[in-house]
């Protein structure tokens, strides 16, 4: 069974820069090539995980990495502009990302479990979970027409892959480099060895794909769920 992206618009909505290439990186350039478009939205701007030495232009870096790692699959990237450890489910988010949606049209959503660990991928699951629904519904106001219906809503894999059972996978074996030259773009953070709260980020996410691709009988792969909610899913 081979599942194919051409002619899909799929969003990441992450909650830090990063983020997207740990846990879907690899669908996300396999789409692309495909044929699919690629949008990523980045609510936090990562303002809080400073390298060794500190910069003082922290937040500026970060979006500038975020665009050179947006770069190398050709998608448009959004920013949601909220301090790190500060994303919280509030109307003005919810609209925010409703307004993206509408402009970016996705067929496709992928965003956090809300079984992952940190608070701010959380959030980004619930604000996520609204903005795909309100994104269709007419009764809810932005700059942009509502979507003429929502878009299907897949939940990455937690870091770690922690709390987390894999509805199915996507083979990502000739795309592992990519999330390698992807998350390179991220100096910024992969100079953090000397963070006791921070993982060595390529190993992490070398380990998890080949861990998900030994449990799908590939090389690598990355694990999603489905949500099951009323027209957040759908036959392909």
């Amino acid at each position: 069974m081979k599942l194919n992206f051409e002619q899909e618009r799929i969003l990441a909505v992450v909650a830090h820069p990063d983020d997207a290439e740990l846990l879907c990186a690899g669908t996300l350039a396999r789409a692309q090539q495909e044929g699919a478009v690629i949008g990523i939205c980045v609510l936090c701007q990562g303002d809080k995980g400073q390298p060794d030495p500190p910069l003082d232009n922290l937040v500026e870096v970060r979006k500038q990495e975020m665009q050179s790692a947006a770069n190398v699959i050709n998608a448009t990237l959004f920013f949601g502009e909220q301090p790190d450890g500060n994303l919280f489910d509030n109307a003005e988010l919810r609209r925010t990302l409703t307004e993206i949606m509408r402009q970016f049209s996705p067929t496709l959503v992928l965003s956090h479990s809300l079984s992952d660990y940190h608070a701010d991928h959380r959030a980004a699951s619930v604000i996520t979970e609204a903005a795909t629904w309100f994104s269709a519904s007419v009764g809810n106001k932005t700059n942009s027409p509502a979507l003429v219906k929502p878009p299907v809503l897949w939940w990455m894999d937690t870091i770690n892959m922690t709390s987390f059972d894999p509805h199915f996978y996507i083979d990502v074996t000739d795309f592992v480099e990519t999330k390698i030259s992807m998350l390179n773009c991220h100096q910024s953070q992969l100079k953090r060895g000397k963070d006791s709260s921070f993982s060595p980020l390529q190993e992490l996410m070398l380990q998890q794909c080949s861990a998900r691709g030994t449990q799908s009988g590939v090389t690598a792969a990355e694990g999603f769920q489905t949500h099951s909610a009323w027209k957040r899913c759908s036959a392909w």
